[in-house]
């Protein structure tokens, strides 16, 4: 019997997908979270074999509770929304064993736990695709940057929880925008969040 968690922060969906994957033969799902604080706690509790999650939920989205559970013995799959290359690289990285788009069949869903219970790793193709055209530009101290701009700071405060020049702030401002081919640092966060490189 192949155990399942399942996190998602719609109540309907969650108890949708929990009744389909109980209809399956060999498979129960044994918790269900609405965030993905609660799906890391049912995962150490329940110890099930597979965590479906989806990425934006409250309290601790899906790729921090994946990353969380990077040496867990539970294999982790993505079910989500967003086909975004910041996501399925961040994703890649936490050691998930599926990334699936929620617009797929639902007889693909099983075959996929079906699939990564026996050691393969399940990418939505579109994904795949994405990972190599598109990878953010960004090295680690432009990425915070942007986000220290997203969180509202001006140039002064930025230097300062940086510890660098108002004048290098600058400089990482004018190379941020050049590298995201936008004009100003409002284009520069929305670029981030729809491409998912937060």
């Amino acid at each position: 019997m192949i155990k399942i968690v399942i996190a998602e922060d719609q109540r309907m969906l969650l108890g949708a997908l929990g009744a389909l994957l109980d209809l399956e033969d060999g498979m129960e799902v044994v918790g269900q979270a609405n965030n993905g604080e609660e799906a890391v706690r049912l995962v150490k509790e329940m110890q099930p074999d597979v965590c479906i999650m989806d990425i934006e939920m409250p309290v601790k989205d899906g790729l921090d509770a994946a990353e969380e559970l990077l040496h867990d013995p539970c294999k982790i799959i993505i079910l989500t929304t967003f086909a975004r290359p910041g996501y399925f690289e961040r994703a890649r990285k936490a050691g998930v064993s599926g990334y699936l788009l929620k617009d797929s069949p639902s007889e693909e869903l099983a075959t996929a736990i079906r699939k990564i219970i026996d050691g393969q790793r399940i990418f939505s193709p579109e994904l795949v695709d994405m990972a190599f055209t598109q990878p953010n530009p960004l090295t680690d101290r432009e990425r915070q940057v942007v986000r220290l701009m997203a969180d509202g700071k001006n140039t002064k405060e930025i230097s300062k929880e940086l510890y660098i020049t108002t004048g290098t702030v600058r400089n990482y401002i004018s190379v941020i925008l050049d590298k995201l081919e936008v004009s100003n640092r409002i284009e520069a966060i929305s670029r981030m969040e729809k491409e998912g490189w937060f």
